[in-house]
């Protein structure tokens, strides 16, 4: 059987997390893979940007605050290359005025870390499904 099919019949939604915490980054690939989603996660956005592969992504979960490009640019970049996915951005250090910043730069949602799973999963898989109406 193919490795992007679950079940037999349904393709696995590919999720790209771009967290330059390796432990966070290694939480949430298993936590993902574990509730059947394939996983391209990245330490860096300049790795992310430079990996064409990722463009199929069903969404993105970003931190904010990230080596070279924060975040809000990382998704900027992305949409500018076409990405049109829903987008999560994940912060310690969210604001009122920073939470502004990734809904105009166009984020589906803003979650504070830690990061429940269960909130992370269900706000994911409803952006995922709120795009395929």
């Amino acid at each position: 059987m193919p490795k992007d099919k679950i079940n037999g019949s349904k393709a696995r939604p590919c999720v790209m997390v771009v967290e330059d915490d390796a432990a966070i980054r290694r939480s949430l690939q298993l936590l993902l893979r574990s509730r059947g989603y394939d996983v391209r996660a990245y330490a860096s956005p300049r790795y992310a940007l430079a990996d064409k592969q990722n463009r199929d992504a069903a969404c993105l979960i970003a931190d904010l605050l990230l080596p070279g490009v924060d975040g809000l640019m990382l998704l900027s970049d992305l949409r500018a290359d076409g990405w049109d996915g829903p987008a999560i951005l994940i912060s310690g250090y969210i604001t009122p005025e920073r939470r502004a910043q990734a809904a105009h730069t166009g984020f589906d949602a803003v979650l504070e870390k830690p990061v429940g799973d269960i909130k992370l999963v269900d706000t994911m898989s409803n952006l995922i499904a709120s795009r395929k109406v």
